[in-house]
């Protein structure tokens, strides 16, 4: 009886913020319309999204919050594009400018053999001069000294770049790749896909249908890919909303995306520094808003690196049910002006999820469970 009066009296709150049909299609697992997106983002009650994109998160990955030992190498800053919001990128004759032998990106890896990393996250700029034998020697090198590991790298960006490098179709050139050692992709370089926006931010970078067509490419091919979304600079909520329901149309067809990772803009040393960072409340309604919409992606990120770990502790009942990793050492969004630490460790993460109430799952970049965590044990210390 008192399970049944809570339940009436939280659909009876729902109503009262406005939300009440949403809450009605969250229920009955139906698709949520652009409208209907745009109502959520407007809502000024985010105890009421955040509600409804936890029926969503608990109903795909029930009470597990996931996360992975995982390490990330920047081969080079060096980039063509130069965007706006973006304060790695260098030109090649900056000061700050730098690119990685495949002897110190090997060195790097060796430095972590005693830690049981299971992924090296690798991206970096679209370098000028760099040819694609380098990119061939980069992901046999890191093979060579660490065989088991798994190699998610080079964004759709990179991977448009390197085709033309290699003078074959995105198709052939991923096949390449693979055979070097290229296991997944991950999700940056899609920003906003809004021409709107890509011609006021990052007018040379490739176009939002183009890294979609790279995606689905991957996708076709057997490698599975990440997604991202910057958000917090100067797109609406309606571009917001088409960005995510491009991609959810792209899942509907290939269906290749592993997670989705909400990215907060950092304006700090960019192009952009006059505007404010994103909100508490805006890092939240982004990630509910993106578990609500995104109905056939399997896992929304909650990535610590960007919005801190206090937050992504949070976002767990909001929608998010992965806080990504240990990431050992992050340097584009500190570059920006994050005041994150540039590691975390497995313990520290494994004590976040616990005390907020999820079950730690040690995972894969595929999301093949290594491990269950003890919760109890974890909150209890």
């Amino acid at each position: 009886m008192i399970q049944t009066g809570f339940f009436i009296g939280v659909k009876n709150y729902i109503e009262e913020t406005g939300l009440g049909d949403i809450h009605q299609k969250v229920l009955a697992g139906e698709r949520l319309s652009l409208a209907d997106g745009l109502k959520l983002y407007q809502s000024s009650d985010i105890l009421a999204v955040g509600w409804l994109a936890n029926l969503v998160r608990e109903r795909i990955n029930g009470n597990n919050a996931y996360f992975i030992y995982n390490q990330h190498i920047n081969y080079s800053n060096i980039c063509t594009n130069l965007c706006k919001f973006c304060a790695f990128g260098r030109p090649k004759d900056d000061d700050l400018a730098y690119e990685m032998s495949i002897a110190e990106v090997k060195d790097k890896v060796r430095q972590r053999l005693a830690e049981p990393i299971v992924e090296i996250h690798m991206v970096g700029g679209i370098h000028p001069d760099l040819p694609f034998s380098y990119y061939i020697e980069l992901l046999r090198g890191i093979k060579e000294v660490r065989p088991e590991v798994h190699i998610q790298a080079f964004t759709c960006v990179e991977i448009a770049h390197l085709a033309g490098l290699c003078g074959k179709p995105v198709g052939k050139t991923l096949e390449i790749l693979r055979e070097a050692g290229l296991d997944s992709l991950p999700g940056g370089g899609a920003e906003v896909f809004s021409n709107r926006i890509r011609e006021r931010t990052c007018g040379d970078k490739l176009p939002g249908k183009e890294w979609l067509a790279v995606a689905q490419t991957a996708h076709r091919h057997g490698f599975r890919t990440n997604a991202t979304m910057l958000y917090g600079h100067i797109e609406t909520f309606e571009e917001r909303l088409e960005h995510l329901d491009a991609l959810r149309l792209a899942q509907d067809e290939t269906g290749g995306f592993l997670a989705f990772i909400p990215l907060a803009f950092h304006p700090k040393n960019t192009e952009l520094a006059m505007l404010s960072s994103t909100t508490g409340i805006d890092d939240l309604k982004n990630i509910a808003v993106a578990r609500l919409m995104l109905d056939n992606f399997a896992h929304i990120k909650a990535y610590w690196v960007m919005i801190g770990p206090k937050l992504a502790q949070i976002a767990l009942s909001f929608g998010a049910d992965d806080l990504d990793g240990t990431v050992k050492e992050e340097v584009i969004t500190h570059m920006a002006g994050a005041e994150t630490a540039q590691a975390i460790g497995s313990e520290t993460l494994i004590k976040l999820i616990a005390e907020a109430g999820r079950v730690p799952v040690e995972r894969t970049t595929l999301y093949d469970v290594i491990e269950v965590h003890d919760s109890a044990a974890r909150v209890a210390s």
